[in-house]
Formats: C-alpha cells, sequence, structure tokens
C-alpha cells in the first residue's frame, strides 16, 4: 500500500489545518470575553456610564430636579470658568496638593533611609516602624476628629504652646493646617514604599562607589536616588492625583471655611449639588477637574510604559 500523498490530498488535508486554527482561536478568544464579560459589565455600568451622564448634564439645564431641563451648549463652562470662587478653589487645590506631596516624599524617602540604615539597632526599628505606620492605620474620620480636638483652642496643642489659637477657623491659618495634617496623614505610603525599594538596591553598587572614593551625599544622589526613581515618579503622580481628589479631610475639619480659604474642587462641586442643587453646574465641575485628572493620569500611564 503506498504511503505517498497526491497533491489533491495535500492540498485538502493543508486546507483543513488552519480552518481549524481559526475555529480554535475563535473558541478561545470567546471564552476569554466570556469570563471578562462581568468586570466588563460592571465597569460600563458602574463607570462608563455614569462619566455619559455627567458629561451630558454639563451641557444642560435644570436636571434631575426638574424635567424641563434643555441643552444650553457651553454656556454652563463659560459660567463655571468665569467664577471667581472655582478659580480660589482651584488655587487651593494647587497649593495643598503641591505642599502636600513635596512634603510625603522628602519626609517618607528620610525615615526610610533612616530605618533602611544600621545605625538604629533591630528592636528600635521595629519602635520607630510601628510608630511612624500609625497614621496609615487611621481611617479618614478619625484623624479629622483627632486633629479637631488637638488643635482645639482648649486643646492640648494650644495648653502645649500656651496659646488659644483658632488653628481651623483662623483665615490666615486654616489652608496651613489642613496641609499639615495631611502631610501627617499621607507620608506613610511614601516611607513604606520607598523603604522597599532601598531594600532592593544591591550592596555592591554602594560598596563600588565608596571604593571609588565617593561621601555619602555623592552615594545617595549618584545611587539611590538614580535607583528609586522608578518608584518616586509613580508616587508622586499617584499621590498628586489621589490628593488632588481629597474631599473627606477637608470637609470634617474646616468644611472648605472660613470664607472659602480651604476650598477645595471637590468641596467646591459637593457644595454646588448638594447645598445649592444646581447639578448641573456641579457636574461641569466635575467634568474639569476630572479633565484635569486626566492629564495626571496620562503622564502616570506614559511613565508606566516607559518602564515596561
Amino acid at each position: 500500500m503506498s504511503l505517498t500523498t497526491t497533491p489533491e490530498r495535500r492540498s485538502i488535508v493543508t486546507g483543513v489545518a488552519p480552518e481549524r486554527r481559526r475555529r480554535r482561536n475563535a473558541r478561545t478568544a470567546v471564552e476569554s470575553y466570556a469570563f471578562l464579560s462581568p468586570t466588563l459589565i460592571l465597569l460600563f455600568v458602574l463607570m462608563i456610564v455614569p462619566i455619559v451622564m455627567v458629561i451630558g448634564y454639563s451641557f444642560q439645564d435644570n436636571v434631575i430636579l426638574k424635567k424641563s431641563s434643555h441643552f444650553v451648549g457651553l454656556s454652563n463652562y463659560v459660567e463655571i470658568l468665569g467664577n471667581g470662587d472655582f478659580w480660589r478653589a482651584t488655587a487651593n487645590t494647587v497649593v495643598f496638593c503641591a505642599a502636600s506631596v513635596v512634603a510625603h516624599l522628602v519626609l517618607g524617602l528620610g525615615f526610610s533611609m533612616m530605618l533602611n540604615s544600621n545605625l538604629i539597632g533591630g528592636l528600635s526599628r521595629t519602635i520607630f516602624r510601628a510608630l511612624y505606620v500609625l497614621p496609615w492605620l487611621f481611617t479618614v474620620a478619625v484623624i479629622a476628629v483627632l486633629w479637631r480636638m488637638l488643635l482645639d483652642p482648649n486643646g492640648v496643642i494650644n495648653y502645649l504652646l500656651h496659646t488659644k489659637t483658632e488653628w481651623l477657623a483662623s483665615p490666615q491659618l486654616a489652608l496651613g493646617t489642613v496641609i499639615f495634617i495631611n502631610i501627617w496623614a499621607g507620608y506613610p505610603f511614601f516611607m513604606v514604599s520607598l523603604l522597599a525599594g532601598l531594600q532592593g538596591i544591591p550592596a555592591d553598587l554602594h560598596e563600588a562607589a565608596a571604593i571609588d572614593g565617593a561621601g555619602p551625599l555623592q552615594r545617595f544622589w549618584n545611587v539611590t536616588v538614580p535607583q528609586l526613581r522608578p518608584i518616586i515618579v509613580s508616587l508622586v503622580l499617584l499621590d498628586f492625583i489621589w490628593t488632588s481628589q481629597q474631599f473627606a479631610l477637608i470637609w470634617m475639619t474646616t468644611g472648605g471655611g472660613p470664607i472659602n480659604v480651604t476650598e477645595m474642587l471637590s468641596t467646591f462641586t459637593y457644595k454646588l449639588a448638594f447645598a445649592k442643587y444646581d447639578f448641573s453646574m456641579a457636574s461641569t465641575s466635575a467634568v474639569l477637574v476630572l479633565l484635569m485628572s486626566m492629564v495626571l493620569a496620562v503622564f502616570y500611564v506614559r511613565h508606566q510604559n516607559k518602564k515596561d
């Protein structure tokens, strides 16, 4: 019996194989999308639909509370961009974010380097690590109540300083005070992340730099910082996004006051919606905040892509 195949038989065999591969690939694709479908549906319902609705509301007037809503085009955007309170909230948000992120980085890096050094023993390192990470264990509500009690005119801070200062009610001090509280609450995130990065730097790099005659400061700038740069950039961008959306801490400590000195974009938008019940303008403000956050998100994604 001959084992050779005719050209016709070979053409049939070679035609069947690609068809089977196509069917197998199609079946694999269907199965993959079937597994992803619950997540995609939730993403669509809980994220895409609300965002589209808010964008739609920003181009209308008298939404939600009244049935007589109508399309107004860009009028809401023109009105809110001409609102001085919006720009005051924007300026406060920028100052609040910039000061908080810089302080988070400086404190987080300083504490992480101290905990990673050989200058303190194992027991002391454990105690300091527990103390430094303590603010991260509290919820925002607890932090707000704690600091409102500490900063009360009859609280511990004023008792130690022998003053009766209204830290959260003074137009001159309120913004700086909430920035300080946010710094205290947020630096452990940087500290823990940078400590993990420091522990991943090979000791050989520092030893080689020391052999070459580099001092502690030179080793810091030429070894430590370059090794931590990807982590630092990611942390700064993420912290800027998170801090720009901070609402609970501001609302529970000052409510945006006094006289709007601590008004942030988050509290400004909230008041438009639930104090003035102007959901059209609140939606417009929310869209503008979303656009600002997307700028930071783009930088973060580009940074992550460069790392890959």
